[in-house]
């Protein structure tokens, strides 16, 4: 075998046993032994005995971390973390541990175990294992529901800053935060735009928390929070409504469906804000276009939902008689789609 089959038959074979470290780092996770670790090395005995774990197993799974770069052997039997481990602190700006959480859990592991049948056929997945929805399957598991919140608010967090530069949110007087959920994004932007007003727009269960983030932030005095179902009526007249990371949940009759509810909200000079990851028109071997297409296979698995292109995004705004005016990338997986009802001016 050369150089080159040798290298590429050890790549492949990292990537067919990947579902191991993805167990091995949600079992870190759960135990928190990142956390445990913050303060300094410890034993391997000591951490079992802090995780109520059997102390032979637990060692074990501390040498598979060492080998992954997640903590580091100090000595035989005691370990410290590693920079890179640390990203699974829940307390540290960055932090991957809800991500780790959520992947690791049961419900997300059995119906990724149902790929096949979801390529199959085109059905996800998920309710082909559990026979509801994910979102359905969430609402009834407050614990889950409440692991994806802190999920969305981490990843919201990591890119808003980049988002906030890539468009500017000052401009629009009245905003609507569609699927705002605990209101990381809106929050900010109201901070960055101090004369606007908001409105986090989301089901009952998706604004748990979006009073106390609002007040954190000091912009609970001009924000309103309502409960409400996208598929039935939004608020009208905002002069800017966004809808983050929601369109990717749904397939293209739902997601025009939410698009036209969008359309007969908005005034004719209203402003419509798709913040997304955007697929490539062609796909090549890099992290970035690796990231994209295993979120789109996540959709396909998860919610039944998918990602999509830039024209495929045209697509359905034109569906529902909204038409995109700008597409501004940021420096972060997500962009900004700008759009308006056609007929409308092309700028405010």
């Amino acid at each position: 075998m050369s150089n080159v089959a040798a290298e590429n038959a050890a790549k492949l074979g990292e990537m067919i046993s990947g579902y191991m470290l993805s167990q091995i780092i949600s079992a870190t996770a759960v135990l928190g032994l990142a956390d445990l670790l913050a303060t300094g090395t410890a034993s391997g005995k000591a951490l079992a005995e802090a995780t109520g774990t059997q102390s032979a197993s637990l060692l074990r799974l501390l040498r598979a971390l060492a080998a992954c770069g997640l903590v580091e052997e100090a000595e035989p039997g005691r370990f410290r973390l590693t920079t890179f481990g640390a990203l699974l602190r829940a307390d540290v700006p960055g932090s991957l541990r809800n991500l780790a959480l959520m992947h690791g859990t049961e419900a997300t592991w059995r119906a990724w175990g149902d790929l096949l049948h979801a390529v199959r056929t085109g059905q996800t997945a998920f309710e082909h294992v559990f026979g509801m929805g994910s979102f359905q399957y969430s609402a009834l598991d407050p614990d889950r529901a409440a692991r994806f919140d802190a999920y969305m608010a981490d990843l919201t967090h990591r890119s808003v800053a980049a988002i906030l530069q890539a468009h500017d949110f000052s401009q629009y007087g009245g905003i609507v935060d569609l699927g705002g959920g605990n209101a990381v994004l809106l929050s900010a932007i109201l901070t960055a735009a101090p004369k606007a007003e908001g409105t986090v727009f989301d089901t009952a269960a998706g604004i748990t928390g979006a009073r106390q983030r609002l007040e954190q932030a000091g912009v609970a005095g001009r924000c309103r929070i309502i409960a409400g179902d996208f598929f039935a009526e939004i608020p009208g007249a905002a002069d800017a409504y966004i809808l983050k990371s929601v369109l990717h949940d749904w397939d293209d009759d739902r997601a025009v469906a939410i698009l036209r509810n969008c359309s007969g909200a908005m005034r004719p000079d209203s402003a419509l804000l798709i913040v997304e990851r955007l697929l490539p028109e062609r796909t090549e071997c890099s992290d970035a276009h690796r990231e994209i297409t295993m979120m789109d296979m996540h959709m396909l698995v998860m919610p039944g939902g998918r990602e999509r292109t830039t024209s495929e995004y045209v697509e359905l705004l034109a569906a529902a008689g909204l038409k995109s005016i700008a597409t501004r990338p940021s420096n972060s997986p997500f962009a900004v789609i700008e759009a308006v009802k056609i007929g409308a001016p092309a700028a405010r």
